[in-house]
């Protein structure tokens, strides 16, 4: 037997879920009909936006970006997962485990940032709807979007540069469907002071500045919407910003809920389990359901194919 100074973990157990016994195949085929609608429905709302020139506005083709990150998060956990329910636990090098980590670092700061974008985006249609036009060129949202996701790239890489410097010398196993940062950190026999550190460091610009950035531009928004004298107007105004209302709830409510309950396992899992999977499912249904013009271009796009 080696000891844990000359023991460095080149492989990882990924043990999943381990309490489904005879429910294994129906989870199974769940998780793979939920995949497969979530890329069908982020790739029909890229095909709609694209494919109509009424939808071609800051809004929706922040959408789209939308979108290519919950394919981009899906991608990365979904298979990986399916293989480690179906066979109850995956082996796999520890480099591919910090890849994974780092593909799904980087969805979740993409989301962060454009959902901020897009609240933006709603509190100069609302509230300065005179500047909107000029203040939301579509020119300055694609080099903004593209400045997201080069952000995006290098703080993550950055980060899994500085976890990679750790000694993991064991044990190999991780109680989780995919490579997170805490199971990961659990693995090292490093002091981890300095990695938890950049991690609490980059959390400041890319989810707690966010999300105080769109909590202020809500706040500006529904203070404009209460000054509006009809009912109907407030409702109008209100409807253009409620799906992308609904999306952060999801994803700071998801956050939040991981943060307090941390030390529950079983907990960790399920919240997991929403947000790298519910999530993506969830987002273009939200938007396309509740989008009227969404609705009138998909009824188009579908009569001209029939």
């Amino acid at each position: 037997m080696q000891n844990n100074d000359s023991y460095t973990v080149t492989k990882i157990l990924l043990l999943g879920f381990q309490d489904l016994q005879h429910f294994k195949i129906i989870f199974f085929l769940l998780i793979l009909l939920i995949f497969c609608v979530t890329i069908f429905g982020n790739l029909l709302i890229i095909v709609v936006v694209s494919y109509s020139r009424s939808l071609h506005s800051p809004m929706y083709f922040f959408l789209t970006q939308l979108s290519f990150s919950d394919i981009l998060l899906s991608t990365t956990i979904v298979p990986n997962m399916l293989h480690v329910v179906l066979y109850e636990g995956r082996s796999l090098p520890f480099i591919d485990c910090l890849i994974q980590f780092n593909f799904f670092a980087v969805s979740e700061t993409l989301e962060s940032l454009l959902l901020t974008v897009m609240s933006y985006d709603r509190y100069q249609a609302i509230c300065n709807p005179l500047h909107y036009s000029s203040v939301m060129d579509l020119t300055l949202c694609l080099k903004a979007v593209l400045l997201f996701w080069v952000i995006a790239f290098a703080a993550t890489l950055t980060f899994i540069v500085t976890l990679s410097q750790l000694q993991f010398c064991g044990p190999n196993i991780i109680d989780h469907f995919f490579c997170d940062l805490d199971p990961i950190l659990e693995l090292s026999c490093s002091d981890t002071f300095y990695v938890k550190l950049e991690d609490m460091i980059l959390a400041a610009p890319f989810v707690i500045c966010p999300f105080m950035a769109i909590m202020v531009s809500y706040i500006y928004i529904i203070f404009t919407i209460l000054k509006i004298p009809s009912t109907t107007g407030r409702q109008k105004t209100f409807s253009t910003c409620s799906s992308h209302l609904a999306v952060v709830s999801l994803f700071y409510g998801s956050l939040i809920c991981i943060y307090f309950f941390q030390t529950k396992e079983n907990v960790k899992k399920v919240l997991a389990l929403f947000y790298t999977v519910v999530t993506p499912l969830l987002n273009p249904m939200i938007y396309s359901l509740s989008n009227r013009e969404i609705k009138q271009v998909f009824k188009k796009l579908k009569s001209k194919i029939c």
